[in-house]
């Protein structure tokens, strides 16, 4: 069985900061700027209590002049600190959104080209969280928090210089206080936060999947009254994260319990302090600036605390999203091979296996089908039918043998140029919330969808819509029945112009008018190219010249 990468439910975090590296480098000068601006706001704001602290003492000797250039000095600072922080944190948010827009894009690059068998192992929920709302998290971290973390990490170091300049003695203490405190609540709090959040992730990612699932089978929950087990299920999994929220909650307990310790710390300082102005080792104003500094030491540190806690989680939701962009990193590139070109080219399916997990659904499938062939691809269900068009058409490739077309391998074909020569119409044609024509851009290449209307003989199915090309088609085309969801899928494959149609035929429960409209297309669609249909009816059967039957993986009759 080829190998399928799977996502990991808790990835690593003490990683993520590293591995993002790569998307910040191109912004390297953006950032240093930004950090530069940053850290002299910071420093701005740490001399403000040195300067209020010689204010006290130039006023307690009545020198009125130093106390007014004290004071002027005061107004710069303050108002430098304004400016700069502004300008800080507007380059911080043009770096940030530089940074998650580039993330955001990547991811959803990925995920558009990530092979099938990897989204269908994954539960589509969990993708979308990945994709969306993580990334959203992540932005706001970036625009409100790094900002945060980089002015309270610098005015915790300048305000710890200019303490010891003010009194070695006091800084002292007031490190011999505060750190060991201080680290013991951090260790505390990280240890009790890094499984909480990355939980709560992945209870939350659970919940999204559970009710993706339930709006993806709300016709079966309604159809069979079954809301109430899955309104059971859903519930389960919102108990699961409402418990992992109270974990986190009970990790960002620890960070209160820095109050405590500013209490602590400030009666130290106040009674040391006191004791060293006594004894006429420092000044009243030295103080002073020890109590304000402290004070905003203080705050900041437990602003520092909680940006930090707001790190891991913000670390959780990298990690996941960077687990994503690993497992969907495209393989290395294969050497082009000539791919034959356009004209007319024979698929050639050579000892094709296929299994999902242990079961092998496809054995040793070997079969021709010339350029222009028309044929019925038939089973019971779960013979390996739709698996097989899924190999043929490069969807799925081969966990042995080979598919070529026009002797060229699939796998070395350019993606591009695979999916354009090879187009499977599924059943269950997916469609978006717009209009006819807007569903019909979604094919590549720019061709006019109004000649392959006509070509196909739909015209008139086009205009009995109360708007033609323009008729909006509802949430992913709910104004239309199953059948005229699969005559947008021929379209939109007729525009493709390939080499290689294979349809899934869903007529077996139609009216008699679609019914016909599709048998009416999908002959006018075999012209000059290979058609194989997944037959259902016996009718639809009889009308082709070459059977192919599938009975457990294995070819029994071509």
């Amino acid at each position: 069985m080829a190998d399928v990468r799977m996502l990991s439910e808790e990835p690593d975090r003490r990683r993520a900061l590293r591995q993002v590296w790569p998307y910040l480098r191109p912004h390297r000068r953006l950032l240093v700027l930004a950090i530069c601006v940053n850290l002299l706001s910071t420093v701005a704001l740490s001399l403000v209590p040195a300067v209020v602290g010689r204010a006290v003492d130039a006023l307690s000797e009545a020198d009125a002049d130093r106390l007014l250039r004290l004071c002027a000095l005061l107004f710069v600072l303050v108002t430098a600190r304004m400016v700069l922080l502004r300008q800080a944190e507007l380059l911080l948010v043009r770096l940030g959104e530089r940074v998650v827009r580039d993330l955001r894009d990547r991811a959803v690059e990925r995920i558009a080209a990530a092979p099938l068998r990897f989204l269908e192992a994954h539960r589509g929920g969990d993708l979308l969280q990945r994709v969306t709302v993580e990334v959203a998290e992540l932005a706001t971290f970036v625009r409100q928090q790094i900002p945060d973390l980089i002015s309270l990490t610098g005015y915790v170091v300048f305000t710890g210089v200019v303490l010891f300049v003010s009194s070695w003695q006091l800084a002292l203490l007031l490190v011999v206080l505060f750190a060991p405190m201080m680290w013991f609540v951090g260790r505390r709090f990280r240890r009790a936060a890094g499984a909480a959040y990355a939980g709560e992730a992945a209870a939350e990612a659970a919940v999204t999947a559970s009710v993706r699932e339930t709006l993806d089978a709300r016709e079966q929950v309604q159809a069979a009254d079954a809301a109430g087990p899955w309104q059971a299920r859903l519930v389960a999994r919102l108990d699961d994260w409402l418990a992992a929220v109270r974990r986190t909650q009970k990790a960002l307990t620890w960070l209160e319990t820095a109050w405590i310790v500013q209490g602590v710390v400030t009666a130290g300082l106040l009674v040391a302090g006191g004791a060293l102005v006594a004894a006429q080792a420092v000044t009243v104003g030295v103080v002073v600036t020890f109590v304000l500094a402290s004070r905003e030491l203080f705050s900041s540190a437990d602003d520092l605390t909680y940006v930090a806690g707001e790190l891991v989680g913000s670390q959780v939701n990298l990690a996941r999203l960077l687990d994503l962009l690993d497992a969907t990193e495209p393989p290395r590139p294969v050497p082009a091979q000539p791919s034959g070109g356009d004209g007319p080219a024979d698929l050639v399916v050579e000892g094709v296996c296929y299994s999902y997990g242990t079961d092998r659904m496809l054995h040793e499938v070997n079969l021709v089908f010339p350029a222009g062939s028309r044929v019925a691809l038939v089973g019971e269900t779960g013979s390996g039918k739709t698996t097989l068009a899924k190999v043929m058409c490069g969807l799925y490739p081969p966990d042995a043998g080979v598919v070529r077309l026009g002797g060229t391998d699939l796998a070395a074909l350019d993606e591009g140029e695979r999916g354009r020569r090879l187009v499977l119409v599924p059943q269950q044609v997916h469609l978006i919330t717009g209009t006819l024509a807007e569903n019909l851009a979604l094919a590549p290449g720019g061709a006019d969808p109004g000649r392959a209307i006509r070509d196909l003989g739909l015209d008139d199915w086009v205009a009995s819509l109360p708007d033609g090309l323009h008729t909006h088609l509802g949430p992913r085309g709910a104004h239309l029945s199953a059948g005229e969801r699969q005559l947008v899928g021929l379209i939109r494959a007729a525009l493709l112009a390939p080499d290689v149609v294979v349809l899934d035929e869903a007529t077996a429960d139609l009216d008699p008018a679609t019914a016909h409209r599709i048998e009416t297309a999908v002959a006018q669609l075999h012209t000059d190219r290979t058609l194989v249909v997944i037959a259902h009816r016996q009718a639809t059967i009889e009308r082709f010249p070459r059977v192919v039957r599938l009975a457990g993986g294995v070819l029994v009759g071509a």
